[in-house]
C-alpha cells in the first residue's frame, strides 16, 4: 500500500482525523538476514539501509510532521536523523518504542533459534511466550502503546513519526486494528518501511502499511541448487523461520 501524501494533506485540510501517526522501520543493517539483533549495541545502517531511509526521507516530502520520536539504538537513531534533518526537528528518544528486549536470544543466529523448543509459543502463542531472561511480546505490545497513547495527546490534531522496530510496530499495528495478538505474525514490516495509522473521533483507521515505495519485496527470491523457489514477499526473510518474524533478524 503506498503512501500518499497529497490524500494525507486532504485529511489534514478537511479535517478527516485527529492525529496521524506515522510508524518507521529502521533501515536495513548487516544483521538483519540471520541474526536478532535486539538491543546489541553498535548495530549501524548499512550502505543500503543508508540509501533506504534518504529516499524515505524524500518520499516524504513536505507532509507537515510536527515531532519525530524514536528507539534509543543506532539504527533507528540514523534513520530518523536522515528524516529529520532536512526538517529542522529534534529528536526525542523514547525508552519504551525500543526493540523487544529477547533476552538470552539476543545476537542468536535465527537458523538455530527457530529449533528452540519455545519457538512455536513465540510464533503461535506470542501472548503468553516469554523469552528466556526477556519480555513476552504482550508486555512490548503494552508499553509500546501506552508510549504512543501518550504522544497522541501530546499531538493531537498532528502528524507525528515513530521510528521503532518490526516487532514493536507490528504489535502496534495490531493493537490499533483489532487484531488480536496471537495473530500479528503475519503481518510484514520491512526496512525502511512506512505504517500510517489516522486516529479519527470513531477510532483508528490504517492509511498505509508497510510502504517502501517498491514493489521488490514482492518478487520471489531465486532458489538455491536444490531449493524450491521462495514465495513473493519472502524475499527478505529467513529461510529457517516458520513465519516471517522473530524470524526476521532486527
Amino acid at each position: 500500500m503506498s503512501i500518499d501524501c497529497g490524500i494525507m494533506k486532504t485529511w489534514l485540510t478537511k479535517g478527516g482525523y485527529v492525529t496521524l501517526l506515522l510508524l518507521i522501520r529502521h533501515g536495513t543493517n548487516d544483521w538483519v538476514h540471520g541474526r536478532l539483533a535486539g538491543w546489541t549495541p553498535g548495530v549501524h545502517l548499512n550502505e543500503a539501509g543508508r540509501s533506504q531511509v534518504q529516499a524515505l526521507s524524500e518520499r516524504l516530502g513536505t507532509l507537515p510532521i510536527a515531532a519525530i520520536y524514536s528507539s534509543p539504538l543506532e539504527r533507528t537513531l540514523e534513520t530518523a536523523q536522515a528524516i529529520a534533518a532536512p526538517r529542522d526537528l529534534t529528536i526525542k528518544v523514547v525508552e519504551d518504542l525500543g526493540e523487544v528486549r529477547y533476552g538470552e536470544w539476543t545476537g542468536g543466529e535465527l537458523k538455530e533459534l527457530s529449533q528452540h523448543e519455545l519457538w512455536p509459543g513465540v510464533q503461535f502463542y506470542p501472548s503468553g511466550t516469554r523469552f528466556p531472561g526477556g519480555e513476552t511480546l504482550l508486555e512490548v505490545q503494552t508499553r509500546a502503546v501506552a508510549a504512543l497513547d501518550a504522544l497522541r495527546v501530546q499531538h493531537a490534531q498532528q502528524i507525528f513519526a515513530v521510528v521503532s522496530h518490526a516487532d514493536l510496530i507490528k504489535l502496534v499495528i495490531s493493537h490499533y486494528i483489532g487484531m488480536h495478538i496471537d495473530l500479528f505474525q503475519r503481518l510484514i514490516i520491512h526496512p525502511a518501511s512506512l505504517t500510517a495509522i489516522a486516529f479519527e473521533r470513531m477510532g483508528p483507521r490504517l492509511l498505509a502499511f508497510n510502504d517502501t515505495g517498491s514493489l521488490d519485496h514482492l518478487r520471489p527470491e531465486p532458489a538455491k541448487p536444490g531449493e524450491p523457489a521462495m514465495a513473493a514477499g519472502t524475499a527478505h526473510h529467513d529461510p529457517s523461520a516458520t513465519t516471517p518474524t522473530t524470524g526476521k533478524a532486527d
